[in-house]
């Protein structure tokens, strides 16, 4: 009696023409739950003004379209749509998401809680946040953990949460200190390098390096190497682009700063 063929959680690898919802009921159920909770966290006194509540509710509809549209079918069956959800959520979602400051909300939606704080000295949370998204973006885009998604929906949901997370860390840890020219120095070029390398890794790299999409990719006019080089594209351009911009933008207000001591340094001796 023959096994019966794991289905991956988004189902099997689709064709033009037959791409699919995810209609999974407890990841809509989750959703929707979150944002009726970040509703109800917002009608009392001191929420966030409506710029940020609009921020919130935007991240959430972009994590719905990549976890539930035909973008997590497609993503079965082309490694690119696997990076271009990776990037929807982790680049574009969760900042939206973190300008909702969902934390304060949802903390004043617990009785009785406790105050939390990270013992973490100056710059440990941008270094900590920095170092632990390159770690889930690197896991999870080498072959062997990559190939381990699509064969069980618990280390699916591993890879998502891991990535997701370490993302929301991320652009919280930014946001926190913006003022900080030395963090955003440290966040803009720390990930920049990061996911450069990796994109390089994955463009330029000699042959294809996943075997869950040995056979996926062609009816979508691509070969394996072909789908591996756009999805390395696709993470080295928006990815490399938004993260070079942070870091110029501190190190040209770092410039700025240096100036300004200079010229109040020169005032004061003449």
């Amino acid at each position: 009696m023959s096994a019966v063929p794991y289905i991956p959680y988004c189902g099997s690898p689709p064709v033009p023409g037959q791409l699919a919802w995810n209609t999974d009921p407890v990841l809509v159920a989750i959703l929707f739950g979150i944002a009726a909770f970040y509703a109800l966290g917002c009608r009392g006194r001191e929420t966030p003004d409506r710029y940020r509540q609009i921020c919130f509710f935007a991240g959430w509809i972009l994590v719905v379209a990549a976890l539930v549209s035909p973008l997590c079918n497609l993503s079965v069956a082309l490694f690119s749509a696997r990076v271009a959800q990776h990037m929807l959520l982790t680049l574009v979602a969760a900042p939206l998401i973190i300008l909702g400051r969902p934390g304060e909300v949802f903390s004043r939606m617990i009785p009785h809680r406790m105050p939390v704080s990270l013992p973490l000295g100056d710059g440990a949370l941008q270094a900590l946040a920095t170092l632990g998204f390159a770690a889930a973006l690197w896991i999870w885009h080498l072959p062997g953990p990559y190939d381990l998604t699509l064969q069980s929906d618990l280390i699916y949901w591993a890879m998502h949460l891991t990535t997701f997370g370490a993302a929301l860390l991320l652009w919280h840890a930014l946001f926190e200190r913006l003022s900080c020219i030395s963090a955003a120095l440290l966040i803009g070029f720390g990930t920049t390098v990061q996911m450069s390398l990796l994109s390089a890794l994955l463009t330029l790299a000699p042959r294809p390096l996943f075997r869950a999409h040995v056979g996926t990719t062609w009816p979508w006019g691509l070969s394996p190497g072909e789908d591996q080089q756009l999805g390395g594209l696709i993470m080295w351009v928006p990815g490399g682009t938004l993260f070079t911009v942070i870091g110029v933008l501190a190190f040209g207000a770092w410039l700025q700063g240096v100036s300004a001591r200079a010229d109040t340094s020169t005032l004061r001796k003449s």
